[in-house]
């Protein structure tokens, strides 16, 4: 049986093991913003791509796993953001297996996956820290759950688009057959 010190010590040990995680959380978020960003604008070589896009990708592994713990605390408080960060992290890892597995396709897959990922865990971010963002906090609720992708999709289906990559992979798939079709 604990008594009130063991109590304490345990609580304290949560208490901890709380702030680490979410030390955790705060650390790799705006790391995450900045390397998803510069992977974005930067150009499609070896060089600055890949690595902010490794950079990124990393950082969403320890931002999807560290919301995972404190979901799992605050349940059902915050199963929202753990919807938001599964989906969020599932769409990143196909577009990074897409690319790194040359999938047929893969640059719309690729960018698709990382491009979605990207806006659910800005959406994540909003929902969780919009009513105390300086801006935000005088915007409506629902204002934190699609300001994301007003601005993220319509960028994203810009570049699938105009993209070159993917303009020459449709190019090199060739012509639709309307074969077996009336």
């Amino acid at each position: 049986m604990l008594t009130l010190i063991g109590w304490a010590q345990v609580l304290t040990g949560l208490g901890c093991f709380v702030l680490h995680t979410d030390a955790c959380a705060v650390a790799a978020g705006p790391s995450r913003v900045i390397a998803g960003a510069i992977a974005m604008l930067s150009a499609k070589r070896v060089g600055r791509h890949p690595f902010a896009g490794t950079f990124y990708y990393w950082s969403l592994v320890i931002v999807f796993v560290s919301m995972t713990v404190l979901s799992i605390l605050r349940w059902p408080l915050d199963n929202h953001l753990f919807t938001l960060g599964i989906l969020s992290f599932a769409t990143g890892s196909i577009g990074r297996a897409a690319r790194r597995n040359l999938w047929t396709g893969w640059p719309r897959i690729h960018m698709s996956g990382m491009g979605l990922s990207y806006v659910l865990l800005l959406t994540a971010f909003y929902v969780d820290n919009g009513p105390s963002l300086p801006v935000w906090k005088h915007l409506p609720g629902w204002s934190y759950w699609l300001m994301p992708s007003l601005f993220g999709l319509p960028i994203l289906v810009w570049a699938l688009l105009r993209h070159p990559l993917v303009r020459r992979t449709n190019s090199a798939a060739g012509p639709v057959s309307n074969r077996g079709h009336r």
